[in-house]
């Protein structure tokens, strides 16, 4: 019996990991500087694991950017337009291919699994020979048993879910880029088991998707290979994220060990393990506590659940007792949450909390539960204590939700007839051009807002600078010449933090950090209690810029589902009645906004596509209540009032039946870093509505020219109309200066112009 680990946070206590990035990409800090800072943080995670107690430390997890990035790099994945030569790639290529460069694009980005975490993803080009340039587990190993006498556990991606998360080949083409990486990872575990390395965590969460048993059949043979080539090398074969597919045949695999996620697969992981077993020579991993939220385990019914029936059918070499997946997902500590209430934050735990627990219950499971007693009635005490606090029994919400009829989920007029009275009200042009919503925001705001909630700040006098910004800023884009204009969300951190800030049911944490890609971090709120709506929470900024023009600014909302998927959520009530909750919330602001002379309307969901659970049986059940959540928050409005909804970083193709079903009139989405290839999914579905497909990546500082924005909507043409196109950004411009989001806007209203010139011509013909 073993405690053991499968990822930790990377940013640091204070974010210093982020601090150190931005900062060396600013030219403020020198790139041996910035890699010795990154070893500092990276020794400090391991010793605070270490310190935990733990008896399996993963060791390369740390990461510059990405993880997924940092295996392409390693297998000289790096596209051509980068212009890398032989040898280890350089860290300046490795961030161009994150953040692209003043010539190139970057690579795409997308999500992770079901998360909100975004990997880059690695790409195939034509004749690609992929090398092992280095060995970073091997390096990762040694320094952690060099600087701090740990034995550590290697941990890199499998070759089977690092090539189906990659892209530029057929699937076809599958067999063919696994034999090319399975020598590399052979060359990787040789080296290690030279090392004297015990165990190597290859992580496959890949197998917990769909897929046939003929692929199922190359990823067995690949294992084999592996265990030819290096057969003194422990494997733990780590999936995730939900249940093992092909559970019988994968206990056949030659590996020492496979993790199971006994939290999003813990039903379907018994069943098998019901029907058949496991092996006796084989170490399980047991991933009992949750990885992505960040509740307390009721450590009695763990234990309870460790100590049942279905064990008997797991008495195999041993067990470790692990999360359910690496805990990137969750901040750091509980300690520096210092102003929540104490029943809350009893309730709590973070990443570091998280160790003690897995340590706790294994001392429990070897030592006995009587020793350790006061300690694990203490977690089942806490969250009996919050479960019948007054923030989780208000009636009013209950009733509140159980009246909610088909009817409050449908708009007042079809589509068809909103359109025209659309038409007739905002009178925009062919490919009408806007913004996503969030503006750039220079230090000076995030100082301002600092002081403000530091106490050092007026309300008169901060919600003058906001104005100020705003009004800069309508004035920037009618020069630029957009056409509908945005307030550029100043006065918020994040887009589903500040509904946290302003919805009862919702607390908003000092520290709780999580990365969500590169050096981007973002702090979800935790959703504790009943969602109440209190006050209007978007007015007076978009009112006040309304004020300042006589062009339509759009009221800028969070969707119900991005909001839901994007906190950390209660878990004693359904997500659907979750949802629906904040649905009401939401529907309240909507007709605050109509009611003050707003036209357009924008509810993005971006983490719509990110819900979709990873088994295809029950998509279409998320499909129904999340849409439904979504409509309920916007049908209300008027049919003059166009309701505009954004998704970024995603791929849509299977889902694109449930975003027609949103019935917005207007939808934007991510199609820059892929380069259009979502297009391609409108030639197989006819979708009526107008739609934004993201003409620029704003995550690049990159600016690109009017030429290539308007080869993207020329891709979009072969498949769309153009009364149905706008012309904008692939998502918020919040991070990017000033001279990079003015640049880019005023090449993107170029591009706009150059289409109507083409479609006038054409007219004309």
């Amino acid at each position: 019996m073993e405690s053991s680990n499968l990822g930790f946070p990377r940013i640091g206590a204070q974010r210093e990991w982020k601090k150190a990035l931005e900062n060396h990409w600013a030219g403020k800090l020198e790139e041996n500087d910035l890699i010795a800072e990154m070893k500092q943080l990276r020794l400090e995670s391991w010793r605070q694991q270490q310190e935990a107690g733990l008896s399996r430390i993963p060791v390369g997890d740390f990461t510059c950017y990405d993880h997924m990035l940092d295996m392409a790099v390693m297998f000289g994945l790096v596209p051509r337009r980068f212009g890398h030569g032989e040898g280890p790639v350089p860290l300046h290529t490795y961030f161009a291919m994150a953040r692209g460069d003043g010539e190139n694009a970057a690579c795409e980005m997308t999500k992770w699994f079901n998360t909100n975490y975004h990997y880059i993803v690695p790409e195939w080009e034509k004749d690609t020979e992929p090398v092992l340039l280095e060995n970073r587990p091997l390096e990762a190993y040694r320094e952690a048993k060099k600087c701090l006498g740990i034995e550590g556990k290697p941990v890199l991606i499998g070759p089977y879910t690092f090539t189906k998360l990659s892209k530029g080949f057929p699937s076809e083409k599958l067999p063919t880029i696994l034999e090319q990486l399975t020598p590399l990872y052979a060359q990787i575990l040789i080296e290690l088991e030279c090392e004297g390395v015990q165990w190597v965590q290859l992580d496959e969460p890949a197998l917990v998707l769909p897929h046939s048993q003929e692929e199922h059949e190359m990823v067995a043979a690949v294992y084999e290979k592996l265990n030819q080539a290096a057969p003194g090398i422990r494997i733990m074969l780590q999936t995730y994220f939900g249940s093992l597919e092909h559970y019988k045949r994968t206990l056949s695999f030659p590996v020492a060990g496979i993790g199971l996620d006994f939290q999003a697969g813990r039903e379907e992981n018994l069943k098998s393990l019901s029907q058949h077993g496991f092996p006796e020579e084989k170490v399980l991993g047991i991933g009992i506590l949750d990885g992505r939220n960040i509740w307390r385990a009721d450590l009695l019914q763990e234990l309870e659940f460790l100590q049942d029936e279905w064990t008997q059918q797991a008495a195999c070499s041993g067990w470790w007792i692990q999360p359910s997946c690496s805990l990137l997902h969750i901040p750091l500590s509980v300690k520096q949450e210092t102003e929540l209430p104490s029943v809350l934050k009893h309730s709590l735990s973070f990443a570091e909390e998280k160790l003690e627990e897995i340590v706790l219950l294994t001392h429990a499971l070897v030592e006995g539960a009587e020793k350790f007693s006061e300690k694990l009635a203490a977690s089942h005490s806490a969250l009996e204590e919050l479960a019948h606090s007054p923030w989780r029994t208000r009636k009013d919400v209950q009733e509140a939700t159980d009246r909610i009829t088909d009817q409050d989920t449908r708009r007042l007029a079809p589509y068809s007839e909103r359109k025209t009275i659309q038409a007739q009200r905002l009178t925009l042009p062919l490919f009408p051009t806007t913004t996503i919503g969030s503006l750039p925001q220079s230090d000076e705001v995030r100082r301002n807002r600092r002081a403000w909630k530091q106490g050092k700040q007026s309300d008169e006098s901060y919600r003058e600078f906001i104005q100020q910004e705003i009004r800069k800023w309508i004035h920037v884009q009618e020069e630029i010449g957009l056409d509908v204009l945005v307030h550029g969300e100043f006065e918020r951190t994040d887009m589903v933090e500040y509904f946290g800030e302003k919805l009862e049911g919702f607390v908003v944490t000092r520290q709780g950090w999580v990365q969500s890609y590169g050096s981007r971090c973002v702090k979800p709120p935790i959703l504790f209690g009943d969602v109440v709506y209190r006050k209007p929470m978007t007015l007076k900024e978009v009112v006040y810029a309304q004020s300042l023009t006589s062009k339509p600014v759009k009221g800028m909302l969070t969707g119900p589902i991005t909001i839901l998927n994007w906190s950390f959520v209660r878990e004693d009530l359904p997500r659907p009645q979750v949802a629906r909750q904040i649905a009401l919330a939401l529907r309240e602001e909507v007709k605050q906004l109509e009611e003050s002379g707003i036209s357009v309307i924008q509810m993005d969901e971006p983490a719509l596509r990110e819900g979709l659970p990873l088994k295809a049986k029950e998509r279409d059940a998320y499909l129904e209540w999340a849409v439904a959540a979504f409509r309920l928050a916007t049908a209300g409005a008027h049919p003059a009032t166009q309701v505009h909804t954004h998704m970024c970083y995603s791929e849509f193709h299977d889902i694109l039946d449930a975003i027609q079903e949103l019935d917005a009139d207007v939808i934007s989405i991510e199609t820059s870093r892929s380069h259009g290839d979502l297009i391609q999914a409108f030639e197989e579905v006819h979708y009526e509505r107008e739609i934004g497909p993201g003409v620029y990546d704003i995550h690049s500082p990159r600016i690109p020219n009017r030429e290539e924005m308007t080869r993207l909507m020329h891709r979009a043409l072969r498949v769309l109309n153009p009364s149905q196109l706008w012309v904008n950004p692939d998502c918020g411009l919040k991070t990017r200066t000033r001279e990079e989001a003015v640049s880019s806007l005023r090449n993107l209203v170029e591009a706009a112009r150059q289409l109507r010139k083409e479609h006038a011509e054409i007219a004309q013909k």
